[in-house]
């Protein structure tokens, strides 16, 4: 039994006259949740305060007005939150809110937040979070990434920026996050102190509607969800569906993500983007026609960088970084009509203290920042440190279909790759020239193999002049895919 399962049901046993609602999650399989929560609470449990929608603010002055550890029980109706942007709900430690069956807190396009500060172990359930304005990269529910919170059986949509952020020790159960402007999702706290985040069961759909990318070129500010620096993740059971963008993206120095069970299907940008990142499972998962749309946008323009559904961009195994595994382990997954597959990239000019690393101010976990500087950077052992290395890849058991037909494609599709690119800059690096291009490909134990292949599969490797077919990937110098089947059979020697 989870966590959240046991707190719901630790909570229905102490509660004799409420209704509670039936707990999904994971264990039903990935599939709908927006539009399929349970009933709600259509009864408030003893001891909570009723909370009443025709008095607007009603929800924030009687947070204010009660001590913490209590539970506030939403009527049905639409509550606000008065007319001012900062209207907001301010919880202390250990409150509660339920929503009855159609309870919404609405913020009306004004209110900037819903739910604020940084009380530790609040939880949500039963409710829906809806019209609030935040502004680029702040969030509605959770604003201050407060610790321990639980969301579960909440719909959360229609919201500008992130709906939803998170803090250490958040689970996010059976929830829906849908159609909001930035991000479903942003697991972004001051001090990156964000460690065992859960994300179960829930459906994560249609975010990024305010199109970040073009708004801010470059931004890399959009998607499902957005991971920075979580030292901890468990992401199992979720429909992850429609995003425009990526789906999930963990983008710089996340570490020990377990990803299992998932289905991810018709997101515009890369299924799973996991970016200057660390120690990764990722099993079990089923990737349906992902990255069509950034696939034929980079097709149209010419563009034959390998766009992937599973993106690792100089993230790798580190054993000097505690996890629960010390590699890149991804195995057990099916990959169905997708633009293309896993692509393992590593800039050579992005590392620490270089102008072309985006993280600005963030080293690798390995490195001094004071040693990857000109004048040290090439000794050792900041000469290896002082990169964020796609290393220790290990892609084996998986199932990859692919038809070009079914979705319209007549080029550069149908891609795996193993690449780098030639390194020019700054003047002082020591990476220059081919250095990283051999390195990815040939000396840092990335690895295909036992993996099923159906489909005119090709195969970019070491940089982006080089396509080779099957039997050109599996022969040396690249010698990968031992035991793999290519004409849709299973694998195996």
């Amino acid at each position: 039994m989870g966590r959240s399962r046991a707190v719901l049901v630790a909570a229905c046993s102490l509660l004799i006259a409420v209704a509670c609602p039936a707990v999904a999650g994971a264990a039903d399989g990935p599939g709908p949740v927006c539009g399929h929560q349970p009933a709600g609470y259509g009864q408030p449990p003893a001891g909570a305060v009723a909370v009443d929608p025709a008095v607007d603010g009603d929800l924030a002055a009687k947070t204010a007005a009660h001590p913490a550890g209590t539970t506030f029980w939403l009527r049905p109706g639409t509550h606000t939150l008065g007319k001012d942007e900062y209207g907001q709900v301010s919880p202390k430690d250990g409150d509660v809110y339920l929503g009855a069956p159609g309870a919404v807190v609405d913020g009306r396009g004004v209110n900037r937040a819903a739910f604020t500060q940084q009380a530790r172990n609040v939880s949500l359930r039963g409710l829906t979070v809806r019209g609030f304005a935040a502004l680029q990269d702040q969030g509605v529910v959770n604003h201050d990434s407060g610790d321990g919170w639980l969301i579960e059986n909440t719909t959360i949509e229609d919201n500008a920026g992130a709906g939803l952020m998170a803090g250490a020790g958040q689970i996010v159960r059976h929830s829906c996050l849908r159609n909001n402007g930035q991000y479903g999702l942003n697991a972004y706290q001051a001090g990156d102190g964000i460690t065992g985040l859960v994300l179960e069961g829930n459906e994560i759909t249609g975010n990024n509607t305010g199109d970040w990318e073009a708004k801010v070129p470059g931004c890399g500010c959009s998607g499902g969800a957005k991971f920075w620096a979580v030292n901890g993740a468990d992401i199992r059971g979720n429909w992850v569906h429609g995003n425009h963008g990526a789906g999930l993206w963990a983008d710089t120095n996340n570490n020990d993500f377990l990803v299992e069970n998932n289905l991810f299907e018709v997101n515009d940008a890369e299924a799973l983007y996991y970016e200057t990142s660390y120690n990764l499972v990722l099993r079990g998962n089923t990737f349906r026609r992902n990255t069509l749309v950034q696939g034929r946008a980079f097709a149209a323009r010419g563009d034959n960088f390998p766009v992937a559904t599973v993106y690792l961009s100089e993230s790798g195994g580190d054993p000097r970084v505690r996890a629960r595994t010390s590699a890149v382990d991804i195995n057990g997954n099916t990959f169905e009509d997708n633009w293309a597959g896993i692509t393992l990239w590593e800039n050579a000019d992005r590392f620490c203290n270089s102008p072309a690393n985006t993280s600005t101010g963030y080293c690798t976990k390995a490195a001094a920042k004071s040693s990857c500087a000109a004048g040290t950077i090439a000794k050792a052992p900041a000469y290896d440190d002082c990169r964020w290395k796609t290393q220790r890849v290990e892609i084996h058991g998986n199932t990859f279909r692919f038809d070009a037909g079914h979705i319209g494609c007549t080029s550069l599709c149908g891609r795996m790759a193993l690449l780098s690119n030639f390194g020019t800059f700054p003047d002082w690096s020591p990476y220059k020239g081919t250095v990283i291009e051999e390195a990815i490909t040939f000396r840092q134990a990335n690895r295909w193999h036992d993996n099923s292949y159906s489909g005119p599969w090709t195969f970019v490797a070491h940089d982006t002049s080089k396509t080779v077919d099957a039997a050109g990937w599996r022969a040396k110098p690249y010698s990968q895919d031992e035991c793999s089947s290519f004409g849709g059979g299973p694998a195996g020697c």
